[in-house]
């Protein structure tokens, strides 16, 4: 399941969301919806299979409230995710599809490990794709008022599916924010990179793993992938190491990094001209890693910081990397905690977004910001030490 319904790229125009109507009346909702999918050419009964049966969906509404997943630090979630199962099917995915996942190289430049990885996060091979009616939620989250310009573009291009005779509005399920398949996909991703991977004249990722790996490959390469490139490579620091500059924002050459005790935990570094952050998800004595310009691919998937280093990470080992040196991390918040840091951080004129106990990016510049105020070591990582100071 998908981790935030941001995670995918929806290409969708802001007029949308300011010359329709969310919330009200469903049933005026829905016929808003009609009247543009027959303006824009869609056939009458597609659009009517699509939205005759649509119904809202409050566990939808719930699930979007939600999303506790992310409150988890990075050594919980990695470990949570990255079982024996996983690492074990993804070797024989890989063998059995090897000859499409070589297509996928040879077209898209994307390893198979990459793919196979987020293959893995997202539903287990395919095993636990999500059980939610499509078409409801992609309605419910379209009529609800928090992000009806992402989602109501999706609607059409669900009836656009119904059209090509890949989407059943009746049967097809998948994750409560409506992306479908092995590789939970949105619909508008599905009719823009989709891919017929094992010759069949259809793109069915739900059934299809030809079609989800390719697919999937597709959509990498569009977010802007660098073949033969690395993405995150594990690496220990001397007493050297410059905490203040760790982090996304920083983009330093890998000679700098070098110079500053940064070495690879095993193997070689890049060239010294390749330009890369120093991520420590949690802190400076938790895993350390140099992240590359393919590592921003797993933020446009997944806007979740902590999620696309897992999948990063995950890639690594499925790819033959060593599994990391965990370290011993500081104690980090509690949720408590962390709502009463991120309460005296907005006071104090930071932009760490809602006040909901989650370790984001605005959480974590602020963090950073107030440990180089206090002369601690930055590595953007809260404490209790760090609370103790207000």
């Amino acid at each position: 399941m998908k981790l935030t319904v941001l995670s995918f790229c929806i290409f969708s125009s802001p007029l949308v969301a300011q010359t329709v109507p969310c919330a009200g009346s469903f049933s005026d909702f829905l016929n808003g919806v009609r009247t543009e999918a027959l303006a824009a050419g869609y056939s009458t009964g597609a659009t009517s299979a699509v939205l005759n049966g649509a119904q809202i969906d409050p566990d939808v509404l719930s699930r979007d409230r939600a999303q506790g997943v992310f409150k988890q630090t990075f050594l919980e979630f990695s470990q949570r995710s990255i079982s024996s199962y996983r690492m074990s099917h993804g070797a024989k995915n890989m063998d059995r599809y090897g000859d499409v996942f070589d297509r996928a190289r040879r077209e898209f430049g994307v390893p198979a490990e990459v793919i196979t990885a987020f293959w893995a996060l997202e539903t287990d091979y395919g095993a636990v794709q999500g059980d939610f009616n499509t078409v409801n939620a992609l309605a419910t989250l379209a009529h609800d008022c928090r992000r009806p310009h992402l989602f109501r573009p999706q609607l059409l291009a669900a009836i656009a599916m119904v059209e090509n005779g890949d989407l059943d509005p009746a049967t097809t399920t998948g994750a409560w924010a409506g992306e479908i398949g092995q590789v939970q996909m949105l619909p508008d991703d599905i009719l823009t990179r989709g891919i017929d991977g094992d010759g069949d004249g259809h793109v069915r990722l739900k059934i299809s793993a030809q079609d989800a790996i390719m697919t999937a490959a597709n959509l990498i390469n569009s977010l802007g992938w660098y073949a033969g490139e690395p993405w995150l490579i594990e690496v220990t620091s001397t007493g050297s190491t410059r905490w203040d500059l760790s982090g996304l924002k920083t983009k330093l050459s890998v000679s700098e990094w070098k110079a500053m005790g940064v070495s690879a935990r095993n193997g070689n570094m890049p060239s010294g001209g390749t330009q890369a952050s120093l991520l420590v998800p949690q802190g400076r004595n938790g895993p350390k890693y140099l992240a590359f310009r393919n590592f921003d691919v797993y933020l446009e998937w997944n806007q979740s910081f902590i999620y696309s280093t897992t999948a990063a990470y995950l890639a690594t080992r499925l790819g033959g990397a060593q599994r990391y040196d965990a370290g011993s991390p500081d104690q980090g918040l509690n949720d408590g905690q962390m709502k009463q840091l991120q309460q005296i951080l907005t006071d104090r004129g930071y932009d760490v977004g809602k006040i909901d106990g989650i370790l984001g990016g605005g959480t974590r510049a602020a963090v950073q910001a107030e440990q180089i105020r206090f002369g601690m070591p930055a590595d953007a990582w809260p404490t209790p030490a760090l609370l103790a100071r207000y």
